[in-house]
């Protein structure tokens, strides 16, 4: 299962506070095309004030995702780490989890 670094759940509900007042809201990592045939399937983030239908929901420490089927089966075995850089940027990072 996906696990999520502190500083990933103190962004992510940052992130889903200051965009909506959704009280189900969350992030939404979904798959979206590769822009060629070379490349995998690329995952992209969004704030969502509820999951699709199809959704795997995620609750960590209060901090909730959203992981479409692409997704759930690509980070089921990952942990989501995410930075702010001086601008204000967030960066999310999927790591390996160590056994």
């Amino acid at each position: 299962m996906l696990t999520l670094t502190d500083n990933a759940s103190t962004i992510v509900t940052t992130l889903v506070s200051r965009q909506t007042d959704a009280p189900d809201a969350g992030l939404r990592i979904h798959s979206t095309q590769p822009s060629n045939a070379d490349e995998g399937a690329r995952l992209a983030v969004l704030v969502a004030a509820a999951p699709e239908p199809q959704d795997q929901l995620l609750e960590v420490s209060g901090t909730r995702l959203f992981l479409d089927e692409s997704a759930a089966a690509a980070l089921d075995d990952k942990i989501l780490d995410a930075g702010v850089d001086d601008e204000g940027s967030v960066s999310f990072a999927v790591l390996p989890q160590v056994a």
